[in-house]
């Protein structure tokens, strides 16, 4: 194939800077939403307060400001990393410590890890202790967000520098068809980490406990039954020392789903139930010392969450994505696109423009090939495969809410939207292609709009 290196490269840039004006651009629009649209919408009247309706107004903008200063940081930094062979650079300096190419490669890639996490560490620390904090969301004290950061960081080099070395591997001794061999890895690896993830490393950043007998517990199981999901146990997850947003999910594979539902999901008193003697005495000797607004904040907390009709609606909202199969469909479509991937990936490795492109004229590491072609190459591909996920994720949604609505449970779910919309300060208006592109969930007005007639036409 005669293609110069020099051609790849400004390709590669001029898409890069494409794909960043296109985010910039609709990224304005929605900013222009938040800093026009005053009036709670129609729909939300009566149900969402003005009060609320500002706070999730400004809330929302200062993300939006602060994720479009993140972006153009984020833009200068890749294509300085692009046009100075950044690349090249820190496979160097890896260079200078191993000469073996598995062994310089993992080098490489703690090298590169260490970079982004520096780099990121004041934006990171900027939207957890200002942002988050201004808006009344963080929970985590310094210390706290210390030690989950080194966390973070060892864990996430244990993972990733062994499945490098596998991979260069698996790559050399597996001939013409290696990409076969290696998809064939990844997914016996993703498996596995489905598996792991949430008994044994889950667990080291935050608590879970098992959902405390009573009423809720009792309910959550009936509806479990009633669509023969195979609950195998049923978790409450601390949140609340990271954040006060609110979720619930399942995982797990066969006979053995789990349930798991954040603590900050659950009305005042079943989290109550969740705390030992210890963490009650400790909570009424901090507020003796509260200040008012403390107080003030202290006692909007507790008006958070839903009951437990709610939370049956939210939760089966989510049984829903298992019984129409909605997570083995997004696997299989993930496992095609990787597959196809490392197909391209050995169709092309062996061509040494691509390599010159990024500062490699006379070597072609296996690894440098592999984020150049995945990383790069593909960029348009992944673009257009991104927003048809996004589409599909939306339609979803749309399904596991109407399976939430033909199981009588419309009424509670629309509640509850409403309510984790409020205490996360949703702001419901949304330029609609902003939404389009970016929401894989849908707005909340689009939600209740769709439940609505999805009610009417069970009636």
């Amino acid at each position: 194939m005669d293609i110069s290196p020099d051609s790849i490269l400004y390709a590669v840039l001029a898409f890069s800077w494409v794909e960043y004006l296109w985010e910039a651009y609709i990224g304005s629009r929605q900013r222009h939403i938040y800093r026009t649209r005053t009036t709670v919408p129609a729909e939300l009247e009566g149900i969402m307060k003005k009060e609320t309706f500002d706070k999730a107004r400004i809330y929302s903008l200062d993300k939006a400001q602060f994720s479009a200063v993140q972006g153009v940081f984020s833009q200068v930094v890749s294509t300085a990393l692009m046009w100075f062979y950044g690349m090249k650079i820190f496979w160097d300096l890896a260079g200078e410590v191993a000469t073996d190419e598995t062994y310089r490669s993992m080098l490489f890639v703690f090298y590169y890890n260490i970079f982004s996490h520096v780099i990121g560490i004041p934006f990171s620390v900027y939207s957890v202790f200002v942002l988050e904090e201004r808006h009344g969301f963080n929970k985590m004290t310094v210390p706290f967000y210390v030690k989950d950061q080194i966390k973070k960081l060892i864990l996430g080099q244990a993972i990733t520098l062994p499945l490098v070395a596998a991979i260069i591997k698996i790559i050399y001794w597996g001939g013409d068809f290696f990409f076969v061999y290696l998809w064939f890895f990844v997914l016996v690896f993703t498996i596995f980490m489905m598996i792991v993830y949430p008994e044994f490393i889950a667990p080291l950043f935050d608590k879970y406990q098992p959902l405390p007998e009573g009423g809720l517990r009792t309910k959550i199981e009936e509806l479990a039954a009633s669509i023969d999901f195979p609950l195998y146990k049923l978790f409450v997850v601390e949140g609340s020392k990271r954040s006060s947003h609110s979720n619930a999910y399942f995982y797990g594979f066969f006979k053995f789903k789990r349930i798991v539902l954040f603590d900050t999901l659950l009305e005042e008193s079943e989290r109550e139930k969740l705390k030992t003697e210890e963490d009650k005495a400790a909570e009424e000797e901090k507020q003796k010392d509260m200040s008012e607004e403390e107080t003030a904040k202290r006692e909007e907390e507790r008006q958070k969450g839903c009951d437990t009709p709610e939370i049956l609606a939210v939760l089966a909202h989510e049984l829903g994505h298992w019984s129409l199969n909605h997570v083995l469909k997004n696997i299989i479509i993930s496992e095609i696109h990787i597959f196809l991937m490392f197909a391209l990936f050995g169709y092309l490795y062996n061509l040494q423009p691509l390599y010159t492109a990024f500062g490699f004229p006379d070597s072609r590491p296996v690894l440098i090939g592999l984020m150049v072609i995945l990383q790069f190459v593909t960029a348009p591909y992944n673009a257009v495969l991104d927003f048809a996920m996004t589409a599909l994720s939306r339609r979803f949604e749309f399904q596991a809410d109407a399976f939430a609505v033909s199981h009588g449970r419309a009424a509670q779910l629309r509640t509850a939207l409403v309510k984790l919309n409020n205490d996360n300060l949703g702001f419901p208006i949304y330029d609609w292609l902003f939404s389009a592109w970016h929401h894989s969930h849908p707005p909340l007005l689009e939600r209740m709009a769709a439940l609505d007639g999805d009610d009417k036409k069970e009636n």
